[in-house]
């Protein structure tokens, strides 16, 4: 396994909810400061439009940060045009230049050296019944997704799925429903982002989730962080669900996935750089664990089914002690 470890830009700025801002608004160049500031950071995901007022100066200033671009991250639910949806929005004129937007993301992708861009069409989907024509919604994300990655086959669209928000029910729910997509469209350069918190919110194993994936062939990108399962919180990976994040990681490791990890964690209690700095470490830190306890003995005791068994071991190794076994 490979894993390279990048920063959201975006998150290096302004945080915030309906009741606080936890972090204040910063221009684009001291948040690349500050992501080249993050120990074990290799790279960074930018977004578009936000990041690319002025397209020209976006490209030279990420260019000079020495840092590499993991991925262009394709916003289409920010903007209040967005309001009635993008990919799938009623008016044909809205969903034309949701694919637009597509276009433009793979060409800036190109100018900044990475052949991937990411969406998460949150805004794509219903709150009530007899809302949306699901007939008809499903259709016209076909069409954009297609139209889309016509138009630089060389350029991966990485479709990141989520249970819900801003929609109730968002059209690519589930990582069931993003393979359904890519199998309908059979297109080499349409996969997945796995996110694991949206993973957990979907009530999913994250490790069973991005094996699906990855056995279709489909699994592009990454985004790591935690939650209680309830809300999109995006914490600190391991912060709550631990073995999830080890179970992922030794997925990862079993299929010699090489490729990127970008890290979507809110620093809503500490300073941005400190929580993705310790993220990076954290993930690193499991990555030694495995190593500890070693793929081998992993695969046996997943092969002899006992869970007690199994977790004897994991936790004797996870707190130092030796394990007979």
């Amino acid at each position: 396994m490979i894993l390279r470890h990048a920063v959201m830009v975006s998150l290096m700025g302004r945080q915030a909810d309906r009741f606080h801002e936890y972090q204040p608004a910063r221009p684009l160049a001291e948040r690349l400061e500050m992501a080249a500031r993050v120990p074990g950071a290799e790279g960074i995901e930018i977004v578009y439009p936000q990041d690319f007022t002025d397209e020209e100066e976006t490209i030279r200033r990420v260019q000079s940060s020495g840092l590499a671009v993991s991925a262009v991250n394709l916003n289409v639910k920010g903007e209040s045009k967005w309001r009635p949806g993008s990919f799938t929005a009623r008016d044909a004129a809205l969903r034309a230049e949701a694919v637009r937007y597509l276009k433009v993301a793979m060409d800036l992708a190109l100018a900044l050296g990475t052949d991937m861009v990411t969406c998460c069409p949150l805004i794509d989907g219903h709150n009530y019944a007899f809302q949306a024509d699901y007939l008809k919604q499903w259709r016209w994300l076909e069409e954009g997704i297609a139209e889309g990655a016509a138009h630089r086959p060389e350029v991966k669209i990485s479709l990141e799925y989520k249970l819900n928000e801003a929609r109730n029910y968002i059209v690519l729910g589930d990582v069931g429903r993003c393979l359904y997509l890519c199998e309908r469209l059979g297109l080499p350069n349409v996969g997945i982002t796995v996110d694991m918190g949206h993973a957990l919110l979907a009530k999913e194993t994250p490790a069973e989730a991005l094996c699906l994936a990855a056995q279709a062939g489909r699994l592009f990108y990454l985004h790591l962080n935690d939650n209680g399962r309830e809300w999109d919180w995006d914490m600190i990976p391991g912060s709550v669900n631990w073995w999830d994040l080890l179970e992922t990681l030794y997925y990862l490791d079993r299929l010699n996935w090489q490729g990127w990890a970008s890290y979507d964690v809110l620093s809503r209690d500490s300073d941005p750089v400190e929580a993705i700095a310790t993220t990076i470490e954290i993930v690193q830190t499991a990555q030694g664990l495995l190593d500890v306890i070693g793929r081998e003995a992993i695969q046996r005791w997943i092969d002899e089914g006992s869970p007690a068994e199994t977790f004897r071991h994991l936790v004797r190794a996870l707190f130092g002690r030796p394990s007979s076994g």
